[in-house]
């Protein structure tokens, strides 16, 4: 019998998986890569939401275990795909210079924000008010990891690669069955899949579109990642990643001409130089209105547990979120209740009372 099945093998469910693997439990992964996001995020980690310049949630103690397990997955794997790089926060005026230095007074800022203004210029790109660094912030080559993660897992059997299928669980004393799989625990991480999960499709999954390119632009000579109205990531040989959009209407994974136009006209605002679109990738984001992720435990099947709700940071929140995960089911440590899925118990109650008309 197995400890866990995880269905689901993007960011959510490859954290659980090696914490799984840490603490020496049998698992078993089931993904059909229906769901795209993970693959096709732009990838990088930053502690500040720059729109607000505001601390992302729990953002230090996110940090220490993100480094720590990206560093041993890539020692288990022999692959390298995450990356040191600096954030440079294009300023558009005095105004936001401003801002920018009162922001990085906060005590809580503070460690994330150089006070010092970049001066340099990079080729291909108008800065006459500068630049404003944000520490300890990098990116991850999401596909790269996935790729790469998906043949350890088909190498050492342990991957089903079909859809899953809820209708097949049964509900036993020990846990579950699946058709001929019996496990203690299901750990649903189906992304913007979790709409058509029966057991948890009450959590408000509202799901976020994004569109991104990869450019070709020889004359742009950037060792940074520069982030204004969208983020511009060198991946060498002249080649950059650029995103994304927000589209909270279409929740499709398919790349639009509208997507396009706008993305084009953001470039345009901020580069000098020509370009061309090489790539053009569509994605659904797993995001919530609360901003926080959907962990937990199903109030009625306690073996059936969700792992969701990562939306634009899921490089960031994944180690986080599986360990305190992990350790609420095995340990009993108390969920935070700020990502616990108990905080949305009446519309569960709702929705409920909604099955039995």
């Amino acid at each position: 019998m197995l400890d866990y099945l995880i269905v689901g093998s993007g960011l959510a469910g490859i954290s659980f998986a090696e914490v799984a693997l840490k603490n020496n439990k049998s698992f078993l992964v089931v993904d059909n890569m229906s769901q795209v996001s993970s693959r096709v995020a732009g990838g990088f980690y930053n502690p500040v939401i720059l729109k607000r310049f505001s601390e992302v949630w729990n953002a230090q103690e996110q940090l220490v275990l993100m480094n720590e397990f990206y560093e041993e997955i890539e020692n288990k794997l022999q692959t390298k795909f995450s990356f040191k790089l600096p954030i440079l926060r294009k300023f558009f005026s005095i105004e936001e210079q401003n801002n920018w230095f009162a922001a990085s007074d906060k005590r809580n800022l503070a460690p994330f924000l150089s006070t010092k203004l970049v001066l340099k210029k990079y080729n291909g790109i108008n800065s006459p008010y500068d630049y404003g660094e944000v520490l300890h912030t990098g990116y991850v080559d999401t596909m790269l990891l996935m790729d790469t993660y998906r043949e350890y897992l088909q190498k050492n059997n342990l991957i089903l690669e079909q859809s899953f299928d809820w209708g097949y669980i049964e509900f036993l004393d020990f846990g579950i069955q699946y058709k001929n799989i019996k496990a203690r625990h299901i750990i649903f991480a189906e992304g913007f899949g979790l709409l058509k999960n029966p057991f948890f499709n009450y959590l408000p999954l509202d799901g976020t579109k994004g569109e991104m390119f990869v450019i070709k632009a020889p004359g742009l000579n950037l060792d940074v990642i520069v982030n204004t109205s969208v983020f511009i990531l060198p991946m060498g040989n002249d080649l950059f990643k650029v995103g994304a959009t927000y589209n909270w209407h279409d929740k499709t994974d398919i790349p639009t001409p509208e997507g396009k136009q706008e993305l084009i006209d953001r470039i345009e605002e901020i580069i000098t130089c020509d370009f061309e679109i090489v790539e053009h990738y569509g994605g659904v984001r797993p995001t919530v209105a609360d901003r926080r992720p959907l962990i937990g435990t199903h109030e009625q099947f306690k073996s059936l547990h969700v792992l969701n709700g990562l939306g634009t940071r899921g490089v960031m929140l994944g180690p986080a979120m599986a360990k305190a995960l992990y350790d609420y089911i095995e340990n009993e440590i108390p969920l935070d209740r700020e990502i616990d899925i108990r905080r949305f118990h009446k519309r569960y109650l709702k929705s409920l009372i909604s099955d039995q008309h």
